[in-house]
């Protein structure tokens, strides 16, 4: 954390990997922070315009992945824990819930160098044991270089390193779990068919299409080192954000004819309620709901382990150009009964 005098903050290093749970210096994507005043936070990151994991997406024209801001994000939420709240560097992180909402997707356009991205954050609510803090939400707005686009609602809580694997070791003697073993995979489907240009990045296997649904089932490779930039003991919740978003842009494909490459995600709200755990299958449920606005699709999904919901979300995808025509009919037989 920097003393500001200008009110400028530094974008000439990163802020140190402990203080946002990165192994990877390349991983690190703020650099500055400052407390503004009592509960308010300035913060600033630097945004990639080349990374194999949040560049490699069909999304035309170029810009930003929301997934990336959803990182930002994160990191900004354990930062401001551990910086402003006190929290030990070595306590473990739950994040209970997540909304991004994609307020100016113009905003996003990838210009001719990294885009300075500066993050209000404002704290809603704490949760405390005594006298000690243990969780935090906060409401964060994230602007590329002077230009709002997006904001995000985090809630999360942490605990000592001790009291995390009596509650992992409790919950994995629930479902008689032996020491963790391979996730089971099948086939990643076509990579275009859910906005990706490397197969690597495709986190969805077989998928059944239904008429009015579709289940998708979730690859869990650790070996991809955006998802699993350090061992971890369950599923990350950039992989369930990742599952999320390609199971809608696979289902917008399948259910409506539409292309990947013209679909944006513009918010995802996300519930976790239990861990995901290595060794149980891993499948999504995606059900067409009522679209919130004009040239946006919108699904309910649910991730499950053996029919045992693990999270939850709302996924809308914008249209980069208006939905006419057959489109308009497909989506309304789609959308029968909800």
């Amino acid at each position: 954390m920097s003393v500001i005098l200008d009110g400028d903050l530094s974008y000439s290093t990163t802020v140190s990997r402990g203080t946002v749970h990165r192994a990877a210096i390349c991983e690190v994507f703020l650099t500055d922070s400052a407390r503004v005043a009592e509960g308010e936070y300035s913060i600033a990151a630097q945004l990639p315009r080349v990374h194999s994991y949040y560049s490699d997406n069909v999304t035309a024209p170029a810009a930003y992945d929301p997934m990336l801001l959803v990182e930002v994000f994160r990191q900004a939420s354990i930062y401001v824990a551990h910086t402003f709240l006190d929290a030990p560097l070595d306590n473990k992180f739950i994040f209970v819930s997540g909304d991004l909402v994609v307020t100016d997707p113009e905003a996003l356009r990838i210009g001719a160098r990294p885009g300075r991205a500066g993050i209000r954050a404002g704290q809603v609510d704490v949760k405390r044991r005594g006298d000690v803090v243990t969780g935090s939400t906060l409401d964060l707005t994230l602007s590329v270089d002077g230009r709002e686009a997006a904001t995000m609602r985090t809630v999360c809580q942490w605990m000592p390193g001790a009291a995390w694997d009596r509650m992992r070791d409790k919950g994995r003697a629930a479902l008689a779990l032996a020491p963790a073993r391979p996730h089971h995979t099948g086939r990643r489907v076509a990579p275009f068919s859910v906005g990706r240009t490397s197969a690597q990045n495709v986190v969805l296997a077989e998928a059944e299409v239904r008429d009015h649904a579709v289940r998708t089932q979730i690859v869990v490779d650790q070996a991809n080192p955006a998802m699993f930039d350090h061992p971890l003991d369950h599923i990350p919740g950039a992989l369930i954000f990742e599952g999320f978003r390609q199971s809608a842009m696979f289902a917008a494909n399948e259910l409506f004819g539409l292309s990947p490459r013209s679909l944006l995600l513009s918010r995802v709200e996300t519930d976790f309620t239990r861990f995901g755990e290595f060794e149980l299958p891993t499948d999504c449920l995606v059900r067409v709901v009522e679209s919130p606005a004009p040239d946006t699709v919108a699904f309910e999904i649910t991730m499950v382990q053996e029919d045992e919901q693990i999270a939850r979300a709302r996924v809308h995808l914008a249209r980069t150009s208006p939905i006419t025509g057959a489109l308009e009919n497909r989506f309304a037989y789609a959308t029968a009964g909800v």
